[in-house]
C-alpha cells in the first residue's frame, strides 16, 4: 500500500485542486494497485505502459518495418505485450527511442494516472519531452499531469459528484463495467474515506470547536449528502447541525457530534449517482463480503 509520504503528497495535491482526498487517494490505489513507481538504474521513474500500436501509426515505412522486426510495432492493440516488471519495459522504451524518440514517448503511457504521452498538445504542453519531464520529475508531476487529464477531458464535476460510472467510462473506456473499474472506485473511496476520518492523531469524535483534514472530510460526507455546508475544515455551528439533522434522519442519537457510528453511517448513505438498481446491489454485496473478510 502507499508510504505516508506518498499518502501525504496525494492528499496535498488534492488539497490545492479543491478535491477530497479520499477520491484521490482511491483513483491512484485503482490506477496503480497501490504501487507509485519503481526504481530503474538507481533513479524513481513513474510507471509506464508501451503501447505497439500507437508506435507503429507514428513510424516512417522504414522505420515501422525495422519496429516490427524488434517486436516493438504491430497495427492491432495488444499485439506487442509489456514485460511484467517495470525496468524490462524502460528498456523497452528505450529500444523504441532509438528508432523514433518523439514517436516512442507518444506512444507510452506515463505516471500514476497512466496518461498517454500521445495527449500532450491537447493537454497544453510545448511539446511531448515537456509532458514526459512533468511525469519524470517526482510524485507531484505525476498527480499534476493526471488531474490536467481528467479536467481537460470534463471528468472532474463526476469525480467529485461520486459519479463512479461516469467518471469510469470516460477515463477508462466504455468497456469499464468488465472488469468492475466503477466498483473498485467506489469500494476505495469508502476505505480511504474512513481511514481519513480515524487517521493516527485524528480524535474519533468530531465536535464543534475541531478543525482540520478530519472536519474537511467529514463536511465532504455531509456535501454530498445534501447538505449546505462549507467544506472549510472548520466544525461550527452549521456543520454541527447538519451532523445533528442527519442523525435524526439515520435513528442515531443527535447530538451533533462525528463519531464513528456516524461516520460510517454517512458513508453508507452516499449516493452512488448513475448507476442502476443491479448494479448498486452488486456493490452492497461486495462491501459486504469484504467486511466480513
Amino acid at each position: 500500500m502507499f508510504s505516508a509520504d506518498t499518502i501525504e503528497r496525494i492528499i496535498d495535491t488534492a488539497r490545492r485542486a479543491d478535491l477530497d482526498p479520499a477520491l484521490l487517494l482511491a483513483l491512484v490505489e485503482v490506477e496503480t494497485g497501490g504501487r507509485t513507481h519503481a526504481v530503474v538504474n538507481g533513479r524513481r521513474e513513474p510507471l509506464i505502459r508501451f503501447e505497439g500500436h500507437y508506435f507503429d501509426r507514428r513510424l516512417s515505412p522504414p522505420d515501422r518495418e525495422l519496429a516490427r522486426r524488434e517486436g516493438l510495432a504491430a497495427p492491432t492493440a495488444g499485439a506487442v505485450h509489456n514485460p511484467p516488471g517495470q525496468a524490462a519495459r524502460w528498456r523497452m522504451l528505450e529500444r523504441a527511442i532509438e528508432i523514433d524518440r518523439r514517436g516512442a514517448y507518444e506512444s507510452t503511457s506515463w505516471g500514476m494516472g497512466q496518461v498517454m504521452g500521445a495527449h500532450w498538445a491537447w493537454l497544453g504542453y510545448k511539446n511531448v519531452d515537456a509532458l514526459v519531464d512533468k511525469a519524470r520529475s517526482g510524485p507531484e508531476g505525476e498527480l499534476d499531469l493526471m488531474l490536467r487529464y481528467i479536467d481537460k477531458a470534463g471528468l472532474m464535476e463526476p469525480l467529485r459528484n461520486r459519479d463512479w460510472a461516469a467518471f469510469a467510462r470516460g477515463y477508462n473506456g466504455p468497456a469499464f463495467a468488465g472488469h468492475s473499474y466503477h466498483i473498485k472506485l467506489s469500494l476505495a473511496y469508502r476505505r480511504h474515506a474512513r481511514r481519513l476520518a480515524v487517521a493516527p492523531g485524528t480524535p474519533g469524535l468530531l465536535r464543534k470547536g475541531d478543525h482540520g483534514t478530519a472536519v474537511r472530510h467529514l463536511q465532504n460526507l455531509l456535501r454530498a449528502l445534501g447538505h449546505p455546508v462549507a467544506s472549510d475544515g472548520i466544525f461550527g455551528p452549521r456543520t454541527e447541525a447538519a451532523v445533528a439533522l442527519f442523525q435524526r434522519r439515520q435513528g442515531l442519537m443527535a447530538d451533533g457530534i462525528a463519531g464513528p457510528a456516524t461516520m460510517e453511517a454517512m458513508e453508507k448513505a452516499l449516493p452512488l449517482a448513475g448507476m442502476d438498481r443491479t448494479l448498486r446491489d452488486g456493490i452492497a454485496e461486495l462491501w459486504r463480503r469484504i467486511v466480513k473478510a
